[in-house]
């Protein structure tokens, strides 16, 4: 029964072909935005190089001072906050601690090179899974001498020595040799935590350590053993705050720093005002967004269907005289629909796989790979199916309320 009905759904399709492109142009170009913005989202929150074990990082990249009167301030924390507090929690397995990247200047044939620089510690490189293609990182012997070395990634490389040897050769950057100890793929620069085209030991920057106030320019990222020990984590992390502002000098000032999965940070900030997670509340915005961009397609589809069904109310009055329920006419014109849909979500994935590949040529967002991997696949693939049902399911419901006698006029009330 399910082949028949597939070759009748061929056959309505190839028999009104202005209906059918109408369809199908409105199902693949909703599918292929909700694809791009899926790849665009998962390229930026999901499981990705080198923060690949998501569910067991936190990070801290907040530091917000409110006073009494209702002024407010907030920005990355300071070395000092991170390395006397952060650094010396208990439950995670390891802590590292590195600067904001800051772009610095670089010349190589005469011609002059912004690069992006981030100063790390050597837990940075433990902690994250960074995809070395020569070389190695710099350990904690390098990190306490100070020592001028560096990580580079693969577009610096290109753009420095070619096809030529990396390692053990040296690179100015802003006026400063560093010794080339490592190359690394390109990380996305949407990629905040870990980014940059050059890797320095932190330790070259020693001189901002004496700060001792809060805030400053750093970030850290909190690994912990296993993703079962991050409402620990939070938990050590909000009594240490406490007895932070417990010590603050300021009186009357409340500090809020919260360790987050990027996820959570982005809502934070966004929602909570810096104070309050609201991953929630994100979470049903974004899904209120996704059904509101569908449904005005699928209301569009809805009228088309409901036009070419109409069209078949003869048919539909033979099957009824012949005996066939309204069930049984729901399920074809579900299953014509749907097909219908699958259909053009292949095309769907195939304008959203040349879109991608325009974003990535094209360097809007330095060194994006985005691209339709199993989960965007996944969900383009559901967004597939619901759609198909939404539109389907209305006019196939309406027209088989037909009575035989009514359908055979050709007429509908």
């Amino acid at each position: 029964m399910l082949k028949n009905y597939i070759k009748i759904a061929w056959k309505v399709l190839l028999r009104r072909k202005f209906f059918t492109f109408i369809s199908l142009f409105g199902i693949s170009f909703t599918l292929m935005v909700l694809m791009v913005v899926t790849a665009l989202f998962d390229h930026t929150f999901g499981p990705q190089m080198p923060e690949q074990k998501t569910d067991e990082l936190l990070f801290v990249n907040i530091m917000r001072e409110q006073r009494d009167g209702g002024f407010m301030s907030s920005g990355p924390p300071s070395y000092y906050f991170l390395n006397r507090y952060v650094h010396t929690l208990e439950t995670p397995e390891n802590v590292s601690i590195n600067s904001v990247f800051v772009t610095v200047n670089s010349y190589v044939n005469n011609k002059k090179l912004a690069l992006d620089i981030k100063f790390t510690d050597a837990q940075f490189w433990q902690i994250l899974d960074f995809n070395f293609l020569e070389g190695k990182p710099f350990g904690k012997q390098e990190v306490a001498y100070a020592s001028r070395v560096a990580v580079i990634n693969e577009n610096t490389r290109r753009q420095y020595f070619g096809t030529g040897e990396a390692i053990g050769q040296e690179i100015e950057v802003d006026q400063v040799n560093y010794k080339v100890v490592g190359v690394v793929e390109d990380v996305p620069v949407l990629r905040l935590h870990s980014y940059a085209d050059i890797w320095v030991p932190i330790t070259l920057r020693s001189q901002e350590f004496k700060n001792t106030g809060l805030r400053g320019t750093y970030f850290a990222t909190i690994k912990a053993r296993q993703a079962a020990d991050i409402p620990g984590i939070k938990n050590e992390y909000a009594h240490m705050m406490q007895e932070v502002e417990r010590q603050n000098p300021e009186k009357g000032t409340a500090l809020h720093s919260f360790p987050d999965s990027i996820l959570e940070s982005f809502a934070r900030t966004l929602l909570g005002k810096g104070r309050e997670g609201k991953l929630g509340l994100l979470y049903v915005i974004l899904t209120g967004i996704t059904l509101l961009f569908m449904l005005l397609p699928t209301i569009n589809l809805i009228n088309i269907n409901i036009s070419r069904i109409m069209e078949r109310s003869s048919e539909i009055g033979v099957r009824k005289a012949f005996g066939a329920s309204s069930n049984t006419i729901i399920g074809q014109f579900v299953v014509e629909n749907v097909f219908l849909t699958l259909i053009g979500g292949l095309f769907g994935f195939a304008l959203s796989a040349l879109v991608l590949e325009m974003i990535n040529d094209s360097r809007l967002i330095a060194y994006a790979d985005l691209s339709l991997n199993l989960r965007v696949f996944a969900w383009g693939l559901l967004l597939c199916l619901i759609f198909g049902l939404i539109s389907g399911v209305y006019p196939a419901f309406k027209m088989s309320r037909l009575h035989a006698v009514e359908a055979l006029k050709g007429g509908s009330k």
